[in-house]
Protein backbone atom coordinates (compact mmCIF):
# COMPACT_ATOMS: atom_id res chain seq x y z
CA UNK A 1 0.00 0.00 0.00
CA UNK A 2 1.44 3.11 -1.08
CA UNK A 3 2.32 5.82 1.57
CA UNK A 4 -0.57 8.49 3.07
CA UNK A 5 -0.23 11.79 1.37
CA UNK A 6 -1.28 14.12 3.98
CA UNK A 7 -2.51 17.55 2.25
CA UNK A 8 -3.18 20.63 4.17
CA UNK A 9 -5.62 22.93 3.43
CA UNK A 10 -4.67 26.43 4.65
CA UNK A 11 -7.73 28.57 4.46
CA UNK A 12 -10.13 28.45 1.64
CA UNK A 13 -11.75 30.76 0.52
CA UNK A 14 -14.67 31.59 3.42
CA UNK A 15 -12.52 30.74 7.04
CA UNK A 16 -12.70 34.03 8.59
CA UNK A 17 -10.83 35.22 11.59
CA UNK A 18 -14.17 36.34 13.17
CA UNK A 19 -14.88 32.44 13.04
CA UNK A 20 -11.10 31.19 14.34
CA UNK A 21 -7.89 33.62 14.88
CA UNK A 22 -5.93 30.64 14.05
CA UNK A 23 -6.86 30.82 10.37
CA UNK A 24 -3.59 32.56 8.18
CA UNK A 25 -4.75 35.00 5.84
CA UNK A 26 -2.23 37.13 5.32
CA UNK A 27 0.83 36.72 2.93
CA UNK A 28 3.21 36.54 6.22
CA UNK A 29 0.67 34.11 7.61
CA UNK A 30 0.23 32.48 4.85
CA UNK A 31 3.99 31.41 4.38
CA UNK A 32 4.70 30.59 7.72
CA UNK A 33 1.83 28.26 8.23
CA UNK A 34 3.24 26.37 5.15
CA UNK A 35 6.81 25.82 6.72
CA UNK A 36 4.54 24.99 10.33
CA UNK A 37 2.88 22.14 7.84
CA UNK A 38 5.79 20.75 6.33
CA UNK A 39 7.25 20.88 9.54
CA UNK A 40 4.48 19.00 11.46
CA UNK A 41 4.56 16.16 8.30
CA UNK A 42 2.00 17.53 5.53
CA UNK A 43 3.51 16.74 1.94
CA UNK A 44 1.01 18.81 0.27
CA UNK A 45 -0.32 22.21 1.05
CA UNK A 46 -3.32 23.41 -0.86
CA UNK A 47 -3.92 27.39 -0.39
CA UNK A 48 -6.22 30.08 -1.37
CA UNK A 49 -5.09 33.87 -1.02
CA UNK A 50 -7.22 36.47 0.56
CA UNK A 51 -6.77 40.47 -0.52
CA UNK A 52 -5.84 43.21 2.07
CA UNK A 53 -9.58 42.96 3.88
CA UNK A 54 -8.74 39.16 4.21
CA UNK A 55 -11.54 38.10 1.54
CA UNK A 56 -11.30 35.58 -0.67
CA UNK A 57 -9.43 36.90 -4.03
CA UNK A 58 -7.68 35.20 -7.63
CA UNK A 59 -5.52 38.54 -8.71
CA UNK A 60 -2.51 37.45 -10.33
CA UNK A 61 -0.56 39.75 -8.03
CA UNK A 62 -1.94 38.87 -5.26
CA UNK A 63 -1.02 35.21 -6.01
CA UNK A 64 2.91 36.10 -6.75
CA UNK A 65 3.40 38.05 -3.37
CA UNK A 66 2.00 35.03 -1.72
CA UNK A 67 3.88 32.13 -3.48
CA UNK A 68 7.10 34.05 -3.75
CA UNK A 69 7.13 34.89 -0.06
CA UNK A 70 6.49 31.48 1.00
CA UNK A 71 8.83 29.76 -1.50
CA UNK A 72 11.43 32.10 0.36
CA UNK A 73 10.38 31.20 3.40
CA UNK A 74 10.44 26.81 2.57
CA UNK A 75 14.41 27.68 1.29
CA UNK A 76 15.60 29.69 4.69
CA UNK A 77 13.29 26.93 6.68
CA UNK A 78 14.99 23.93 4.57
CA UNK A 79 11.63 22.47 3.96
CA UNK A 80 10.10 20.29 1.25
CA UNK A 81 6.03 20.42 0.53
CA UNK A 82 4.07 20.03 -2.92
CA UNK A 83 2.49 23.71 -3.31
CA UNK A 84 -1.76 22.89 -4.71
CA UNK A 85 -3.05 26.49 -6.14
CA UNK A 86 -6.86 27.18 -6.08
CA UNK A 87 -8.37 27.86 -8.88
CA UNK A 88 -12.02 28.01 -8.05
CA UNK A 89 -13.96 31.10 -7.12
CA UNK A 90 -16.85 31.52 -9.24
CA UNK A 91 -17.25 35.14 -9.01
CA UNK A 92 -14.02 36.14 -10.83
CA UNK A 93 -13.35 35.89 -14.66
CA UNK A 94 -12.46 32.57 -15.82
CA UNK A 95 -9.34 33.90 -17.22
CA UNK A 96 -7.87 35.93 -13.63
CA UNK A 97 -8.86 31.74 -12.17
CA UNK A 98 -5.69 30.27 -14.10
CA UNK A 99 -3.44 33.34 -14.76
CA UNK A 100 -1.43 32.83 -11.39
CA UNK A 101 -0.54 29.05 -13.18
CA UNK A 102 2.17 29.53 -16.12
CA UNK A 103 3.69 32.40 -14.48
CA UNK A 104 3.83 30.48 -10.43
CA UNK A 105 4.19 26.85 -12.34
CA UNK A 106 2.93 24.94 -8.70
CA UNK A 107 2.98 21.23 -8.96
CA UNK A 108 -0.49 21.01 -8.85
CA UNK A 109 -3.54 22.52 -8.87
CA UNK A 110 -6.87 22.24 -7.90
CA UNK A 111 -10.10 21.28 -10.67
CA UNK A 112 -13.51 21.44 -10.18
CA UNK A 113 -15.99 19.61 -12.54
CA UNK A 114 -18.96 20.72 -11.84
CA UNK A 115 -21.12 23.23 -10.46
CA UNK A 116 -23.36 23.26 -7.84
CA UNK A 117 -24.93 25.24 -5.53
CA UNK A 118 -22.85 25.71 -2.13
CA UNK A 119 -24.97 25.33 0.82
CA UNK A 120 -28.34 26.74 -0.96
CA UNK A 121 -26.38 30.13 -0.84
CA UNK A 122 -24.16 30.36 -4.09
CA UNK A 123 -23.42 28.90 -7.23
CA UNK A 124 -20.01 27.31 -6.88
CA UNK A 125 -19.89 28.33 -11.10
CA UNK A 126 -17.48 25.87 -13.41
CA UNK A 127 -18.25 26.07 -16.80
CA UNK A 128 -17.37 23.87 -19.27
CA UNK A 129 -15.50 26.37 -21.20
CA UNK A 130 -13.62 27.11 -18.19
CA UNK A 131 -12.81 23.40 -17.77
CA UNK A 132 -12.23 22.75 -20.96
CA UNK A 133 -9.37 25.84 -20.92
CA UNK A 134 -8.27 25.04 -17.56
CA UNK A 135 -7.63 21.16 -18.14
CA UNK A 136 -5.49 22.02 -21.79
CA UNK A 137 -3.23 24.31 -19.67
CA UNK A 138 -2.49 22.01 -17.23
CA UNK A 139 -1.23 19.55 -19.76
CA UNK A 140 0.51 22.68 -21.68
CA UNK A 141 2.36 23.11 -18.28
CA UNK A 142 2.41 19.83 -16.86
CA UNK A 143 0.53 21.11 -13.79
CA UNK A 144 -1.81 17.93 -11.97
CA UNK A 145 -5.15 18.51 -11.51
CA UNK A 146 -6.73 18.28 -8.20
CA UNK A 147 -9.71 16.64 -9.25
CA UNK A 148 -12.40 17.47 -6.48
CA UNK A 149 -15.57 15.81 -6.08
CA UNK A 150 -18.52 17.01 -4.15
CA UNK A 151 -21.45 14.64 -5.28
CA UNK A 152 -21.64 11.48 -7.48
CA UNK A 153 -21.85 13.23 -10.48
CA UNK A 154 -18.96 14.80 -10.76
CA UNK A 155 -16.96 11.41 -11.49
CA UNK A 156 -19.08 11.07 -14.78
CA UNK A 157 -17.97 14.91 -16.01
CA UNK A 158 -14.62 13.58 -14.93
CA UNK A 159 -14.77 10.65 -17.53
CA UNK A 160 -16.02 13.38 -20.37
CA UNK A 161 -13.26 15.39 -19.60
CA UNK A 162 -10.58 12.08 -19.83
CA UNK A 163 -12.22 11.32 -22.85
CA UNK A 164 -12.09 14.20 -24.70
CA UNK A 165 -8.58 14.83 -23.69
CA UNK A 166 -9.00 18.14 -21.69
CA UNK A 167 -8.02 15.64 -18.22
CA UNK A 168 -4.92 12.88 -18.72
CA UNK A 169 -5.01 9.78 -17.01
CA UNK A 170 -4.26 8.71 -14.09
CA UNK A 171 -6.74 10.74 -12.28
CA UNK A 172 -6.09 12.01 -9.11
CA UNK A 173 -9.62 12.38 -6.94
CA UNK A 174 -9.99 14.56 -4.18
CA UNK A 175 -13.25 13.34 -2.48
CA UNK A 176 -15.01 16.43 -0.66
CA UNK A 177 -17.89 15.12 1.69
CA UNK A 178 -20.32 16.57 3.76
CA UNK A 179 -20.36 19.83 2.13
CA UNK A 180 -24.10 21.42 2.11
CA UNK A 181 -25.28 20.61 -1.82
CA UNK A 182 -22.77 17.46 -2.46
CA UNK A 183 -22.73 13.95 -0.50
CA UNK A 184 -22.71 13.54 2.82
CA UNK A 185 -19.65 12.12 4.76
CA UNK A 186 -20.30 8.50 5.35
CA UNK A 187 -19.81 4.83 3.94
CA UNK A 188 -22.81 4.72 1.70
CA UNK A 189 -20.90 7.90 -0.11
CA UNK A 190 -18.16 5.71 -0.72
CA UNK A 191 -19.48 2.81 -1.39
CA UNK A 192 -21.06 4.44 -4.33
CA UNK A 193 -17.95 6.48 -5.29
CA UNK A 194 -15.08 4.06 -5.22
CA UNK A 195 -15.99 1.47 -7.17
CA UNK A 196 -16.51 3.94 -10.37
CA UNK A 197 -12.98 4.95 -10.27
CA UNK A 198 -10.64 3.89 -12.98
CA UNK A 199 -7.80 1.60 -12.32
CA UNK A 200 -4.58 3.11 -11.12
CA UNK A 201 -6.27 5.90 -10.22
CA UNK A 202 -5.81 7.75 -6.67
CA UNK A 203 -7.64 9.07 -4.06
CA UNK A 204 -8.00 11.46 -1.24
CA UNK A 205 -10.58 12.44 1.15
CA UNK A 206 -11.48 14.92 3.61
CA UNK A 207 -15.22 15.93 5.42
CA UNK A 208 -16.53 19.27 5.76
CA UNK A 209 -17.29 20.68 9.38
CA UNK A 210 -18.93 17.68 11.62
CA UNK A 211 -17.54 14.98 8.83
CA UNK A 212 -14.02 15.75 9.58
CA UNK A 213 -13.05 13.07 11.77
CA UNK A 214 -15.76 10.56 9.95
CA UNK A 215 -14.34 10.87 6.77
CA UNK A 216 -10.35 10.48 8.29
CA UNK A 217 -11.57 6.98 9.55
CA UNK A 218 -13.27 5.96 6.44
CA UNK A 219 -10.53 6.63 4.11
CA UNK A 220 -7.70 4.67 6.31
CA UNK A 221 -9.96 1.77 6.81
CA UNK A 222 -10.83 2.12 2.79
CA UNK A 223 -7.30 2.57 1.87
CA UNK A 224 -7.13 5.55 0.51
CA UNK A 225 -3.93 7.06 -0.89
CA UNK A 226 -4.58 10.75 1.45
CA UNK A 227 -5.99 12.35 3.71
CA UNK A 228 -6.95 16.10 3.68
CA UNK A 229 -7.28 18.51 6.58
CA UNK A 230 -7.03 22.17 7.55
CA UNK A 231 -8.74 25.11 8.49
CA UNK A 232 -10.61 25.45 5.20
CA UNK A 233 -12.50 22.39 5.53
CA UNK A 234 -13.39 21.97 9.02
CA UNK A 235 -11.66 24.56 12.41
CA UNK A 236 -12.46 21.83 15.44
CA UNK A 237 -9.99 20.21 17.00
CA UNK A 238 -13.22 18.94 19.12
CA UNK A 239 -16.42 20.00 20.27
CA UNK A 240 -16.06 23.47 20.67
CA UNK A 241 -12.06 23.62 21.05
CA UNK A 242 -10.73 25.37 17.90
CA UNK A 243 -7.58 24.20 16.27
CA UNK A 244 -4.86 24.79 14.35
CA UNK A 245 -3.56 23.56 10.99
CA UNK A 246 -0.43 21.70 12.71
CA UNK A 247 -2.79 20.47 15.15
CA UNK A 248 -5.00 18.96 12.58
CA UNK A 249 -1.73 17.63 10.17
CA UNK A 250 -0.53 15.93 13.50
CA UNK A 251 -3.97 14.10 14.55
CA UNK A 252 -3.95 12.78 11.30
CA UNK A 253 -0.34 11.67 11.13
CA UNK A 254 -1.42 9.51 14.41
CA UNK A 255 -4.46 8.35 13.14
CA UNK A 256 -2.71 6.91 10.31
CA UNK A 257 -0.18 5.62 12.19
CA UNK A 258 -2.27 3.68 14.06
CA UNK A 259 -3.67 2.56 11.18
CA UNK A 260 -0.43 1.06 10.10
CA UNK A 261 0.06 3.66 7.61
CA UNK A 262 3.98 4.94 6.47
CA UNK A 263 3.35 8.66 5.91
CA UNK A 264 4.56 10.45 2.63
CA UNK A 265 6.95 13.07 2.47
CA UNK A 266 6.89 15.55 -0.43
CA UNK A 267 9.42 13.68 -2.26
CA UNK A 268 6.88 10.38 -1.63
CA UNK A 269 3.78 12.68 -3.04
CA UNK A 270 5.44 13.51 -6.02
CA UNK A 271 6.55 9.57 -7.17
CA UNK A 272 2.74 8.65 -6.19
CA UNK A 273 0.73 11.04 -7.73
CA UNK A 274 3.16 11.72 -11.24
CA UNK A 275 4.19 15.25 -10.13
CA UNK A 276 6.73 17.48 -11.84
CA UNK A 277 8.65 20.29 -9.66
CA UNK A 278 9.26 23.11 -12.04
CA UNK A 279 10.80 25.37 -9.37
Amino acid sequence: MNKLIITCALCGAGTKKTMTPYVPVTPEEIADEVVAVAKAGAAVAHIHVRDEEGNNTMVTEKWVEVIDLTRKKMAEAGVDIVLNLTTSGGKFPEDMRQAHLPILLPEMCSYDPATMNWANSYVFLNTPQFLESLGTLTQELDIKPECEVFDGGTLGNINYYVKKGFLKTPVHYQFVLGASGGMPGNMDSLNYLLPKLPEGATWSITGIGHSHMACMLLGLANGCDGLRVGLEDNIYLSKGVLATNVQLVERAIKLAKDAGREIATAEDARQILGLTKHK
